[in-house]
């Protein structure tokens, strides 16, 4: 269902951070229960089994899941500082997940989000440490415990040269566990990690074929506090590091640190402030350290840039010099969720959340233009230009959700891409004939099999109509789109005016009758699953559960609410659904509960099979959906009795007939 987030300014929204246990439980109330049971944690969500190495090979050797005290004597969970040498890539295909690593390592208030340093191996060590990574408008905390896979006691992928050090080995495994395994990690794009490490939204730029206004995009970029970076590329794997007779290094990844104009000689000269993390081996060209550009520069100037002659790393280069010499740069721009407040402006951010249904919304690209128009379609009203301009700067990000994770279902990135139109005054969804004898006025550049497409526009005030696909009609996902702008713009979701099949916001409630409908409509369309629809009372259910201000009718947010937890329902339908028959066994069904955190006696899971389950034992997912929301019912009022002990639940018969009945 598509609904939106305007983050405004300074927003600290998107900032809260939510648990990933299966359990809800946060690493230190975990940490605590470790400690005071005298065992180290062992994390049930992603355990030391080769399920969470592999997901399409059997494992090549025979790994060993060591913790660090058994790999050495003294383990430390940093040493000296994070830096770039404690990133050393091991036997996994991730090298774009060390380079996303080894640039965060540059910016200390992230890395310390990402990274929180304050556990280890010292007083309190439990076994059990935690990240942060930004996944779709949510902050996450991922909590793993500290087995790494060894061969021969030595760590078989992510490491530090220095063999004590553990914080880079603990980072990759625990985004390892946030998208399934290690093996969905092999392939993938630097601008997806540094993304999930800041909440960011990327953009690329070929220096060779740049905008006309390239360098101002890059001075606001550093004045946002955004992510720059900037390499050289190589013709062949012989040129890797090799060093320039200008002082650079090719295919070496750089940052930006720095982008001015200067006084010089009575004309104004765009400079570029560019640091190699090695800390030295250094520009040697024109307004580098010592040149003799910068004797003509005053004093007040030279204080104002910091400009030093120590072989630091970092140096200033003329902007065309340095388009001239670097090849690609990448900008991870900062949502309104900054960490750093003094940083003078940020972006102003719209967000919406969709998917692409088959046979409802997954119409295809404009090639296809019978369905095209079925697309989910967004409002978009520019007002303010641009300060001391006349257009309206605007980045559009759209991102596919969660398909690292599905590979192992066999599942991969689709290919996406979207279209900008200048829209009508109403407020309708466009039909077919909207798209047939109307052009697009922009769009991404491409359609390609990237997690997110991304693009730059700049654009007169106006309304405009955004469009988001897949190539091919037909293929199903759910997407996040971003909408950037300089100043605060508007933003909503157009919706259908037939087959009507979302809750829209507008909407106060919506009784069980209508909610029968919603889902209905949409479950109806899944393919994957047997699905014969949902009853009336089983809509009751639902708004008993989710309906917090006691009306008897599903509100908008409570909706919201609803839908993040029948997409989780569906993907563990589907997880544990191995047969891919559609329907899930009655043994299926106790794992799918168990992984869902409901730990049930024999009685009661006896009682479920008799109730769901046909003559073979089989459940449909409109029965599994039914069971899995009275369950919840169930296990909420059974908290409120208070007589729940040690996670098993013991609810007499009476109870339990006059839940499931």
């Amino acid at each position: 269902m598509p609904y939106s987030v305007t983050l405004p300014s300074g927003s600290k929204q998107a900032a809260l951070v939510e648990s990933t246990q299966a359990d809800g439980k946060t690493s230190e109330q975990l940490r605590q229960e470790c400690l005071q049971k005298g065992k180290l944690f062992e994390d049930p969500d992603f355990p030391a089994v080769d399920d969470s190495l592999f997901y399409s090979q059997r494992v090549p050797v025979n790994f060993e899941w060591k913790r660090p005290g058994e790999i050495c004597k003294d383990p430390k969970f940093i040493t000296g500082g994070a830096t770039r040498t404690d990133i050393c890539q091991g036997q996994l295909g991730d090298c774009w997940l060390l380079a996303a690593i080894a640039s965060l390592t540059l910016h200390e208030d992230t890395l310390k989000r990402v990274v929180p340093h304050d556990q280890g191996f010292d007083r309190g060590y439990a076994g059990i440490f935690h990240f942060k990574f930004w996944q779709h408008n949510k902050w996450l905390d991922v909590v793993v415990d500290d087995r790494l896979p060894c061969v021969r006691n030595n760590l078989v992928f992510v490491h530090s040269a220095d063999q004590t050090e553990f914080w880079s080995a603990l980072l990759e495994k625990a985004y390892a566990k946030l998208n399934g395994s290690y093996e969905s990690l092999k392939g993938g794009s630097t601008m997806e990690a540094m993304e999930d490490f800041t909440g960011g939204v990327g953009e690329m730029y070929e220096t060779k074929n740049p905008p006309s206004n390239l360098f101002l995009i890059l001075k606001k970029a550093v004045e946002r506090g955004s992510m720059l970076g900037c390499s050289i590329d190589i013709t062949s794997s012989a040129e890797t590091e090799a060093q320039t007779t200008t002082g650079l290094v090719k295919g070496h990844a750089y940052s930006i640190t720095g982008v001015e104009e200067v006084n010089y000689r009575g004309a104004k000269v765009q400079l570029i402030r560019v640091r190699n993390p090695w800390g030295q081996v250094e520009w040697n060209g024109p307004w580098s350290d010592n040149s003799r550009e910068w004797n003509t520069i005053d004093s007040s100037e030279k204080t104002r840039l910091l400009h030093n002659s120590l072989d630091d790393g970092e140096f200033w280069m003329e902007f065309g010099d340095f388009k001239a010499n670097y090849d690609k740069i990448e900008i991870c721009n900062l949502t309104a969720d900054s960490l750093s407040d003094d940083v003078r402006k940020k972006w102003e951010v719209n967000l919406f959340e969709g998917n692409w249904i088959r046979g409802s919304t997954a119409g295809g690209c404009r090639n296809y233009i019978d369905t095209f128009w079925t697309n989910p379609q967004f409002k978009l009203r520019l007002d303010h230009p641009d300060d001391g301009d006349k257009l309206c700067s605007v980045i559009v990000a759209l991102m596919q959700k969660n398909r690292r994770r599905l590979r192992k279902e066999g599942l991969d990135l689709e290919t996406i891409g979207f279209a900008i139109y200048e829209a009508p005054d109403d407020q309708d969804h466009q039909g077919k004939d909207f798209f047939r004898y109307n052009a697009s006025k922009a769009r991404s550049r491409t359609y390609v099999n990237m997690r997110e497409v991304s693009e730059r526009f700049r654009m007169p005030p106006g309304n405009y109509l955004l469009v988001p696909t897949t190539f091919q009609p037909h293929h199903e996902a759910d997407f996040l789109i971003r909408i950037f702008s300089e100043n605060k713009a508007g933003a909503m979701y157009v919706h259908a005016n037939t087959h009507q099949c979302y809750v829209r916001q507008t909407d106060k409630a919506i009784s069980a009758r209508e909610l029968q409908h919603v889902l209905n409509n949409v479950l109806s369309r899944r393919k994957e699953v047997k699905f014969d629809g949902l009853t009336l009372n089983t809509c009751h259910s639902i708004i008993n559960l989710m309906d917090v201000d006691n009306t008897g009718m599903l509100e908008f947010e409570e909706f919201k609410v609803f839908w993040d937890k029948l997409k989780k329902w569906i993907m563990l339908f589907l997880s544990y659904d191995t047969d891919r028959s559609g329907r899930m066994s009655s043994y299926e069904l106790r794992s799918a509960l168990n992984a869902a955190g409901m730990q049930l006696n024999n009685k009661l899971l006896q009682l479920l099979g008799l109730r769901f389950a046909d003559e073979n034992f089989d459940i449909d997912f409109d029965d599994y959906l039914t069971c899995i929301v009275r369950l919840e019912n169930m296990f909420r009022v059974f908290k409120a009795l208070d007589t729940q002990k040690k996670g098993v639940i013991s609810l007499n018969m009476m109870q339990v007939k006059l839940i499931f009945y």
